[in-house]
């Protein structure tokens, strides 16, 4: 859900100099993270699109392909029922849900799913689904059956949460009955159907006492992992493994667009750093749904960028997510509101994508939360235009060199962490960094060193 989210980022700004002081002291927490999600990658399928079919048993044929390629998390999309009434375009919206408790027919049965889940925990790999808990479609049976749980205008009429949200209805989160119907709701889907836990859209405009509440109910069933499509630190308090990190998703589009210096990204992740626990996992992606089908395909915010910030991604502290297509290059924006099938053609992004989810699952460095190494800025001759960092432990480095512009850059690295012997991951070329190296980038050109 897009238009929140531009709100949010303004909300954002204005509110960081309120949390800075509330979480710093809170940046020791540690959270109960399940251990499969410390060096995980996860992949965002939109069934809909995802295959001619659009159905669990044509995902099946894919699960292979994808655990090949090193995904640990399927997010699912919305698999429920979809709404009729208001509806927006041909299929209307994933997010408008008929009925919680059931599986959308246009992709398949109830055990197509269950045999879904099953094939891909067979595979070493979990899934989340997303969860659509702060609005039905306006013939969702709840409206009937229980009325006072919707928010309503001062004449008593259900309204949508956001005005131009007009194929949904909007719930009110202080009617008891309500949470406790959505908690269950929630548990039910862990029992009946085994899967690994969530994707909370606009997770943020419900209570968080709402989460706080119904995640240890989940945990109670089975250990689980929670993705909150919201970017406050609260929502690590007691319920979340995972926010989105769109502030810093924004900024890298404005650094491949030439509106802001690489240097931008130091004093972001800075406030971050103040913000949030250190276990807090922020999730770092290039696209998303919604980025992808409101704001353009990767390639079109970021042009010869892609794999250059797909590579920070992966590097950068926090959990990376890659989207439906990427892989293949995909450089069209997916319809929301009617059939649209991601042209998958051979992949050509594949092995790319490959060689990050087996640097991030083999390195413990790169460990989501605290247990990943520490994070260490390496200044260089021009850092306006060339972002290197280091992940370091007493044992090993990663020395990551990332040219953020368009022209060709000669630079200079300062300080000595950054020295000794390392293997390229792309190239496969050995180097040893000495004290005072200067390196020559192409535009765009990223390297991943390891230490040897």
């Amino acid at each position: 859900m897009k238009t929140h989210y531009l709100i949010l980022a303004l909300i954002l700004v204005t509110l960081l100099g309120i949390w800075i002081p509330c979480f710093s002291q809170n940046r020791t927490k540690t959270f109960d993270h399940v251990i499969w999600s410390r060096n995980a990658t996860i992949y965002e399928v939109n069934i809909r699109q995802f295959t001619p079919e659009g159905t669990f048993k044509a995902l099946e044929k894919h699960l292979p392909r994808l655990q090949k390629m090193g995904v640990d998390i399927l997010w699912l999309m919305p698999i429920n029922p979809l709404g009729e009434k208001n509806r927006k375009g041909t299929l209307g919206s994933y997010y408008a849900v008929r009925n919680y408790l059931a599986v959308n027919p246009e992709y398949g049965t109830m055990q197509d799913f269950k045999t879904l889940v099953k094939k891909a925990h067979d595979l070493g790999m979990k899934v989340i689904v997303d969860w659509v808990a702060n609005h039905t479609a306006w013939d969702n049976k709840l409206i009937n059956d229980h009325p006072d749980w919707y928010k309503k205008n001062d004449k008593g009429n259900i309204i949508p949460p956001v005005a131009d949200w007009t194929d949904v209805a909007g719930l009110d989160y202080t009617r008891p009955g309500l949470r406790k119907y959505m908690a269950d709701a929630l548990c039910w889907w862990i029992k009946e159907a085994n899967i690994d836990g969530y994707r909370c859209d606009v997770a943020g405009m419900l209570p968080v006492s709402f989460w706080n509440q119904a995640v240890p109910q989940m945990k109670k069933i089975k250990p689980i992992f929670m993705l909150a499509e919201d970017e406050t630190p609260q929502m690590h308090d007691t319920a979340f493994d995972a926010t989105y990190s769109w502030e810093f998703h924004n900024m890298t589009d404005k650094i491949a667009q030439g509106k802001k210096g690489a240097d931008a990204l130091d004093s972001l992740y800075s406030i971050e750093r103040k913000a949030f626990p250190a276990d807090a996992y922020r999730m770092r992606f290039t696209s998303n749904h919604d980025e992808n089908s409101w704001d353009g395909s990767e390639y079109e915010r970021m042009g010869d960028a892609v794999k250059t910030f797909a590579v920070l991604t992966f590097t950068f502290p926090g959990i990376p997510l890659i989207y439906s297509g990427q892989e293949s290059a995909m450089r069209k924006r997916l319809r929301f509101f009617d059939k649209d099938t991601i042209p998958w053609g051979n992949y050509p992004l594949e092995q790319f994508y490959s060689k990050l989810t087996r640097l991030k699952k083999r390195n413990s460095l790169l460990n989501s939360g605290s247990v990943g190494a520490q994070f260490i800025k390496v200044s260089s001759s021009n850092d306006k235009a060339v972002y290197a960092f280091l992940r370091k432990d007493p044992k090993q480095k990663l020395f990551v060199v990332l040219n953020l512009t368009a022209k060709e850059q000669m630079v200079q690295f300062s300080g000595k962490e950054f020295t000794g012997p390392y293997k390229e991951l792309f190239s496969g070329h050995t180097k040893r960094w000495k004290p005072g190296d200067k390196e020559k980038l192409a535009p765009w050109e990223y390297r991943v060193y390891e230490s040897e």
